[in-house]
């Protein structure tokens, strides 16, 4: 009887603990998904306050490239956020339409094509852009207080061949926009007269003489 029953009390402390693992389980899965709803309501409001975020980015990178300066080290680091900052820049100036080399149809091939209103759209979003800057530069920073990352190189080496690098890189992007006849903005194109303003009081070209 004692044995029968001391094992009941042990069966019952292992369903006790799981149910409190079950729940504390739980628990962090909720706290989890309302912290990543709020980050995500957050980020969203923060869509509309584009100059305030690209002053919080340079602060962030000046943060980074002082870290460095400070330690005097993790320069492969820097380098490769130089290299990822650079690739970005590129997505953002591309086209959608660049996604396949061979498909160039959406892109005009005319001066007049070019200068005609066409809002551009870019292979990689403003918000993405910054939003992928910003989570590089944070991830780099985080990476300079931890030893393993700090590979010993010569730096005006690594200098040279990003400047080399970018020279290129942009030469090719500059090309391809004067090939193509296209700017990576959009405002000074020519567009319709009232084009993109609401007429009336519900929109869609209700004029107010005939309400």
């Amino acid at each position: 009887l004692v044995l029968k029953n001391s094992s009941i009390s042990i069966m019952m402390e292992g369903d006790d603990h799981d149910d409190t693992a079950g729940a504390s389980s739980s628990s962090m899965e909720a706290k989890s998904a309302n912290f990543k709803r709020a980050f995500q309501y957050w980020l969203d409001k923060s869509t509309i306050h584009v100059v305030p975020r690209w002053l919080g980015f340079v602060v962030l990178l000046c943060l980074f490239f002082l870290r460095i300066y400070m330690v005097q080290g993790y320069f492969i680091v820097a380098y490769g956020l130089g290299i990822f900052l650079l690739n970005n820049f590129i997505a953002f100036l591309s086209p959608l339409e660049l996604e396949d080399p061979s498909d160039a149809q959406g892109l005009p091939s005319t001066a007049s094509e070019g200068k005609e209103f066409r809002p551009f759209a870019r292979r990689l979003p403003e918000f993405k852009f910054w939003l992928a800057c910003t989570r590089g530069a944070l991830t780099c920073f985080g990476m300079t207080f931890f030893p393993i990352f700090d590979v010993p190189v010569f730096w005006p080496i690594l200098l040279m061949y990003f400047f080399i690098l970018f020279f290129m890189t942009m030469k090719r992007q500059i090309m391809h926009m004067y090939k193509h006849k296209y700017v990576p903005i959009s405002f000074g194109k020519k567009k319709h007269r009232n084009a993109g303003t609401e007429q009336g009081v519900y929109g869609g070209g209700m004029s107010r003489k005939g309400n």
